[in-house]
């Protein structure tokens, strides 16, 4: 096997968004412990897609080196049968009104949440954006998309990454309601509860994820 040849590469940083005050605060308190790449920023962008715009493209306008990676993550409403609090959901792509986006190294992220929170069901497939909070029967017009999860933020974080530059993007999402498990108000029942716990313990899956995204494609 070859050895890397000459001085070691700038630090590649990470960007985390969430909306909320309870997703920031779950993600900033699980932050203890290595294995991060590069410097590691954690945004709380606001609630909705036009806010998650606005502050993702002054996150990585200010950006010092170029191509950080982006991970959309917080809550979000799971729209399948069988789906409960505290469930991960990791999109392989995110899609609304602007456009789909590609996520990056789903495999890799699955396997690094299925180490970091073990006995925790994780989802793949589509996670749709909407522009307000989704209930009742428009859940289940979403699920006739072929989306498994809805959120307000990570479709929009995701395509604004991608048009300020080429990078690795992925959105990963927690549970905090599904459709036999709506909440009216999170962090008030035991499954908003129980969501918030699991946010706090994914920090080394993303860290992991990180790393891989940085090495050489073959």
């Amino acid at each position: 096997m070859g050895h890397p040849q000459g001085p070691p590469g700038p630090a590649h940083p990470l960007l985390i968004a969430c909306a909320l005050s309870i997703e920031h605060l779950a993600l900033r308190s699980g932050r203890g412990g290595a294995g991060a790449s590069g410097p590691v920023t954690v945004i709380r962008t606001g609630m909705g897609p036009r806010a998650a715009e606005a502050a993702v493209g002054r996150a990585l306008g200010l950006e010092r080196a170029g191509g950080a990676a982006v991970i959309a993550s917080g809550f979000c409403a799971g729209l399948a049968p069988g789906m409960h609090p505290g469930d991960l959901v990791v999109a392989e792509e995110t899609r609304d009104a602007g456009g789909r986006s590609a996520c990056t190294g789903t495999d890799v992220l699955v396997d690094a949440l299925a180490r970091t929170v073990p006995g925790r069901t994780v989802h793949t497939g589509l996670l749709t954006g909407s522009d307000h909070v989704v209930r009742g029967p428009g859940r289940a017009e979403l699920r006739a998309t072929g989306a498994i999860a809805v959120d307000m933020e990570s479709a929009a974080t995701l395509r604004t990454a991608l048009s300020v530059g080429p990078r690795p993007v992925a959105a990963v999402r927690v549970v905090v309601d599904a459709p036999e498990h709506e909440l009216v108000r999170i962090g008030t029942v035991r499954g908003g509860i129980s969501a918030f716990r699991v946010l706090r313990a994914v920090l080394p899956a993303f860290y992991e994820w990180h790393r891989s995204s940085l090495l050489p494609r073959r």
